[in-house]
């Protein structure tokens, strides 16, 4: 059976979702009531990256259809009940300042809110919520099925209709739509969007059993999809590997032998469009933190030969690896074990950390082997996940592959890995998808000004070896692109250039630019000299020795000085702008260090030629660099720093902290040469004198 629904409906975050089944009762008509054959996108897949594809592209002006095998599960979150974290909780917010769905969605199901990293500076701070999974399905599905010019259908794609290319543009073949696998007529579209997930042949694995499919409880994607992007298309792919832990009994579970893991006291929104979430401070559940012990390694160890996931080659999550993978690689380790709740009524926990595919008996004597849950009940035993990619070195920035007119990528099938990162190749594919479909250029983000800019460009240029997670440290231009300033960065673009912002949102991000500006522009007026500063904040450590002019913008840069500490003193010059009083702060601290940071990056570039010391030790160097970054230098041992950045898997990021590195090493050893040249010649001296007054 088909299925299909479209309507139009306002979204707030106050607003009363339908029951999921009643929803469901609306949207099922049969094959014969489908109205449109023609369509400008089509999109593939319901999971994050679909979801953001289908609603970008109807938000810029495309008639679009969404096609998933169970509108039951649009927007469900397959793996861990979470959104955000340091570097993906970035991604979610440059999504929502492009208006789309997953910031609104964790706001209204989140259960439980934190800012990962506060011990450190504001640009690598990681929002993060803990999610009820129902909630945030229905609120997915209620936002999708509301959404003007998007059609929601029920059904299997076969294959891709191919033809030959528009000889004015580039490319080998052009996409002209989809065949249904049930033999209905074909469906046509000027562009399609691919987002498969794990879907694309996908297999399932636990112990040495094997099944297909892509997630438990549903079919893979059909063998002719694959058939078309390899055969026909004659597309490069690989094959990649990811797992789930299983699920627990929560009342079988002893907390009291966890640590207690409360959420943040007052929660902060993911969207820019909220000032609240809608759970309440003080109905927020907590999580807790317990460990695996010495019995969990000899479970695993022992039942390796049962394990035929494990076993095989294909490269999993670096990241976010299997207890399996962990004990492997890390024997004799204490590893964190997370006890997150599913939802605000379920009965389930998951344990985050205890990803396996061991045979189920084993599951179960593996998890008693922790004492918290020595008594632990599984609800659904854990599994492991391979499935088809497609290499993204062939895709363009707009997330176009380059050799098919028409053809759009997203989420896992590019390779990556994540709720996150999966929303933010959707959101981009269904820009560019529509935007094609309606003759209008491509758009690209580049990497100065996003991390979903930092996202496309690491796949696109550098490909991938293992499935791809974001991290702050990707980002060379981190200090500027921070979860704070995603509007101001993004809604703007989105509104005048790309077309994927509402009026409303663009004329909210226009009053918040103006006022903070109007701020900035107020600190910077505000001269006084040292002494008067002191006397004004007298708790302000500053030097009683500097007697200078400084300005309020300056003097917000101290820690110990707040925004509302200089309101307070100058209420009508400040006052105005006490809602934006964190922003300024941040502001104010990074200012200098992103003038700076732009100094380095222009030196970068003169420098591409600099040497790197070929006998240097990579794995010990005291700079930020990832294990990953550290096992490629250490392996191809680069020339030169042009040689370095030309690299697969090196990161810009990694560039600049290897860039200081050496230039400083190479001027702290030359100021040793000329000081033991220098003594070198004293001595010569010396001798000289000394030889000079000896009797002839």
């Amino acid at each position: 059976m088909l299925r299909q629904y479209q309507v139009c409906a306002s979204h707030m975050l106050s607003k009363k979702l339908p029951p999921l089944q009643s929803f469901l009762v609306l949207v099922s008509r049969r094959a014969s009531h489908f109205a449109r054959q023609q369509y400008d996108v089509i999109v593939v897949g319901g999971g994050h990256a679909g979801t953001e594809a289908a609603a970008a592209a109807a938000r810029v002006g495309a008639e679009t259809l969404l096609v998933t095998q169970k509108i039951s599960t649009i927007g469900a979150l397959s793996c861990n009940p979470s959104l955000g974290g340091v570097g993906k909780g970035h991604l979610v917010r440059e999504v929502d300042a492009l208006d789309g769905l997953c910031g609104r969605a964790g706001d209204w199901a989140g259960i439980h809110f934190s800012i990962l990293n506060r011990r450190k500076g504001p640009a690598v701070w990681g929002p993060r919520a803990q999610l009820d999974r129902q909630r945030y399905r229905q609120f997915i599905q209620s936002e999708l099925l509301s959404t003007p010019r998007l059609t929601v259908l029920e059904g299997s794609v076969e294959e891709l209709l191919v033809t030959e290319p528009n000889p004015e543009e580039p490319g080998h073949h052009r996409i002209t739509g989809i065949h249904l696998a049930n033999g209905s007529h074909p469906i046509s579209a000027s562009s399609v969007v691919l987002t498969t997930g794990t879907f694309l042949s996908g297999s399932l694995f636990v112990g040495q059993t094997t099944s297909p499919g892509g997630r438990i409880g549903d079919a893979p994607s059909s063998a002719g999809l694959s058939h078309t992007l390899k055969e026909r298309l004659g597309l490069r792919t690989g094959r990649l590997r990811t797992g789930t832990p299983p699920r627990i009994v929560k009342d079988s579970v002893d907390l009291s032998l966890a640590q207690v893991n409360p959420p943040d006291s007052h929660p902060t929104p993911f969207s820019f469009l909220n000032t609240h979430t809608r759970c309440k401070p003080e109905e927020q559940l907590p999580c807790h933190l317990t460990y695996t012990t010495p019995g969990v390694e000899r479970v695993v160890r022992e039942s390796l030969h049962l394990n035929c996931h494990i076993q095989q080659d294909t490269k999993g999550p670096r990241y976010c690896p299997s207890i399996e993978s962990r004990v492997l690689r890390f024997p004799g380790r204490q590893h964190q074990v997370w006890l997150e709740p599913e939802g605000m009524t379920s009965d389930l926990l998951y344990p985050q950390g205890l990803s396996m595919t061991m045979p189920p008996d084993l599951q179960l004597r593996l998890i008693r082997e922790i004492p918290a849950m020595h008594r632990a009940e599984i609800h659904t035993p854990g599994y492991g996940v391979q499935y088809d990619f497609v290499c993204p070195t062939q895709l363009s920035p707009a997330l176009q592959v380059k050799s098919t007119q028409g053809l759009f990528l997203a989420g896992q099938i590019n390779g990556t890995t994540g709720y996150e990162e999966a929303a933010a190749q959707g959101l981009w594919a269904g820009v560019n998808a529509a935007r094609w479909a309606l003759s209008m250029p491509a758009v690209a983000l580049s990497r100065t000004e996003s991390y979903i800019g930092v996202l496309i460009d690491d796949l696109v240029s550098r490909g991938v070896t293992e499935p791809y997670r974001m991290f702050t440290s990707r980002a060379e231009f981190r200090t500027s692109l921070r979860p704070d300033n995603a509007d101001l960065r993004l809604t703007l673009k989105g509104f005048e250039e790309v077309g994927c912002v509402s009026s409303s949102r663009y004329q909210e991000a226009v009053r918040v630019r103006d006022s903070l500006q109007d701020a900035l522009t107020a600190l910077q007026a505000l001269t006084l000299s040292t002494p008067d500063w002191r006397k004004k904040l007298p708790d302000m450590r500053m030097s009683e020795a500097k007697n200078t002019l400084l300005t309020g913008m300056t003097v917000l840069q101290y820690n110990d000085v707040s925004f509302e500490m200089l309101a307070s003193n100058f209420p009508e010059h400040l006052s105005p702008y006490m809602e934006f009083a964190q922003r300024l702060k941040i502001e104010a601290v990074y200012r200098p260090h992103c003038d700076l940071q732009k100094k380095e990056t222009e030196r970068i570039q003169r420098e591409e030629n600099m040497s790197l010391p070929q006998d240097i030790d990579y794995f010990s160097l005291p700079v930020s660099l990832s294990q990953e970054v550290r096992e490629i230098l250490d392996r191809v041992r680069p020339s030169t720093l042009g040689a370095a950045t030309r690299l697969q898997g090196i990161t810009p990021a990694a560039i600049v902290h290897l860039f200081n590195y050496v230039r400083h090493t190479g001027q702290k050893e030359r100021r040793t040469h000329r000081n033991q040249s220098d003594q070198k010649e004293e001595r010569e001296e010396e001798l000289c004198a000394k030889n000079a007054s000896l009797p002839q």
